[in-house]
């Protein structure tokens, strides 16, 4: 008669190796599987190759960052974008629009990369990606020459304030200027003829260009007020999505600042070395 125990005990012991050989077979492909999925994954997180030429836009006037010259387009902006194209090793295909158009022709893919003094904000790094800061402003108050009734920007309160359309300096008055109306133009040109028409009581905008204007075409109808405000950094603005992009550009500017050639092109176009950061 058979031994009914130990034929149990076999049966357990048969069930128990099943298991064990079972489990390590899952453990194996679970392994495989997992190296599979790693091989992946590293594979799509790798740095993707740049393309050849990228679509750069650049705002029409705004000296001394970008602006036209005996027909070609020069600045700061200019001069440095090339030299990061070169250094990250990819050709620009240069676009100039309005201002207010930048933003939305990146999110629309009409353009890859922006460089137009854009002012690294919140709502605007909602929309586009930023490269690290490469430029640090402010704003500044420009006035008539004759005008000694505004001294800072208190005394800009219930006045005609005039900026650029679409700008930071727009946001600032309508947000912090009591009663003063933004006067806004597409063309920077015509906010300062506004101040020196006497249709504006003054103008708000980016200190650097304030201080150009005034001291090339305004050096005898315009002065600067005021102190320094609203500190600021300009970056390099890139359609969302392009991960690599951003990286080269970041790269590319580190090593500009790191080599001098970021120095000589600011040197170049303000006359001074940077500010130590």
């Amino acid at each position: 008669m058979p031994d009914v125990a130990f034929n149990e005990r076999e049966a357990h012991v048969n069930q128990k190796r099943k298991l064990i050989v079972g489990g390590a077979m899952l453990a194996s492909m679970a392994l495989v599987t997992g190296l599979s999925a790693c091989s992946s994954d590293s594979g799509e997180s790798a740095d993707a190759p740049l393309e050849d030429t990228y679509v750069v836009a650049t705002d029409t006037s705004f000296v001394p960052f970008e602006f036209k010259d005996g027909g070609e387009y020069v600045g700061f902006d200019i001069d440095l974008i090339n030299a990061v194209a070169d250094e990250a090793g990819f050709k620009i295909d240069l676009k100039t629009t309005n201002f207010d158009g930048i933003i939305p022709g990146l999110q629309t893919g009409t353009f890859d990369i922006a460089i137009a003094g854009i002012t690294i904000k919140p709502e605007r790094a909602e929309k586009v990606d930023f490269s690290d800061p490469y430029y640090k402003s402010g704003l500044r108050i420009g006035v008539a020459t004759d005008n000694d009734e505004i001294k800072d920007i208190e005394d800009l309160k219930g006045k005609n304030v005039a900026t650029r359309l679409g700008s930071t300096s727009a946001d600032y008055i309508e947000k912090n200027i009591e009663g003063a109306t933004a006067k806004t133009f597409e063309q920077l040109d015509q906010a300062y003829l506004a101040v020196q028409s006497g249709s504006a009581d003054a103008i708000l905008y980016d200190a650097p260009n304030v201080a150009y204007y005034i001291k090339t075409k305004g050096k005898d109808s315009l002065k600067m007020v005021g102190d320094l405000l609203e500190a600021q950094d300009y970056g390099i603005a890139i359609a969302q999505g392009n991960e690599n992009l951003v990286k080269a550009i970041d790269k590319a500017l580190a090593t500009l600042k790191e080599n001098g050639t970021y120095d000589e092109i600011y040197e170049k176009w303000f006359g001074e070395a940077p500010p130590s950061e």
